[in-house]
């Protein structure tokens, strides 16, 4: 049987990464410091690394140790979750983890009528840029962006999104944007994890190529349609994850819907086994007929 540490020595762990401090750790998990200190460091004899890199300023993870926590803390979160629910007499759980932005951005808005059709679920949503692991038992679905490269699980596209240009109206009326060659003039805005990127924009709707220096980059779609809303340039954003925005006016598509490029790139992933449990059927279900309105 393979090794598993001690649970209470990964709580001194997971405590003492998210507090960067083992102080703050022993007053949360009602330990001494001391005995926080001996947790962690016979977690990192067994283990054979160090997690921690000290100093007189406090700790912070080692590389190791940020790799070891990624791994674990949604295990030890989804342990912690299931026990209290278990304690309160909760039977209907489901934890679902997602992408930050559709998460943030259209998922969110959503929730309250999955609550009121629904309220026999006890839901438990999480959000990062990494995937749920299922083996550690971390989430019943998983709400991911990307190309879909994940054997085993399946797979389902949620929609079909257009990534276009956005800006704020009052940009658009300042730069007077009418053609995609005027892009090459005013700063442009992306998200480093999209799949679209603006060469791939300007390649299908421009005979100029993509400029060398994109003005402003974030790692997450909500901070490029933040950025745009604020003035700071144009996005090359999904419209869908936009649509509030747009609804708003607080956004427009540039050249209009158009010039779009049309993409699958969420999806909800699961292991097949997770979908005879009601809840997850239920959330299936749901989340597809929320899709479908757009």
């Amino acid at each position: 049987m393979a090794f598993v540490p001690p649970v209470n020595n990964l709580l001194a762990f997971e405590a003492v990464a998210r507090r960067r401090n083992f102080a703050l750790a022993a007053a949360e998990l009602h330990l001494t410091a001391s005995a926080i200190s001996h947790q962690v460091a016979r977690l990192e004899a067994q283990l054979g690394v160090r997690l921690f890199e000290r100093s007189a300023h406090g700790v912070r993870l080692s590389t190791a140790g940020e790799r070891y926590l990624a791994r674990v803390g949604g295990a030890l979160s989804a342990i912690t979750a299931a026990t209290d629910d278990l304690r309160q007499g909760v039977s209907n759980s489901l934890y679902v983890h997602s992408a930050p932005s559709i998460a943030s951005l259209w998922l969110m808005p959503r929730l309250n009528a999955f609550a009121q059709a629904h309220p026999e679920i006890s839901l438990n949503l999480s959000a990062a840029h990494t995937h749920s692991d299922f083996a550690l038992g971390q989430a019943d679905i998983d709400i991911r962006y990307g190309v879909p490269q994940w054997p085993d699980l399946v797979v389902e596209p949620l929609f079909v999104e257009q990534i276009v240009p956005l800006a704020s109206p009052a940009f658009i009326q300042e730069h007077r944007l009418k053609r995609p060659e005027q892009l090459q003039g005013v700063p442009l805005i992306q998200s480093y994890v999209n799949v679209v990127q603006w060469p791939d924009w300007f390649a299908a709707f421009s005979g100029q190529r993509a400029p060398d220096r994109i003005s402003r980059r974030f790692d997450r779609a909500q901070m490029s349609i933040d950025a745009a809303t604020q003035g700071l340039g144009v996005a090359l954003e999904s419209a869908t994850l936009a649509g509030r925005h747009i609804a708003d006016r607080r956004l427009r598509p540039v050249f209009g819907l158009d010039k779009s490029i049309k993409i699958k790139a969420h999806f909800a992933v699961y292991p097949a086994r997770h979908a005879r449990r009601a809840p997850v059927e239920a959330f299936l279900a749901w989340l597809h007929r929320e899709a479908a309105k757009g």
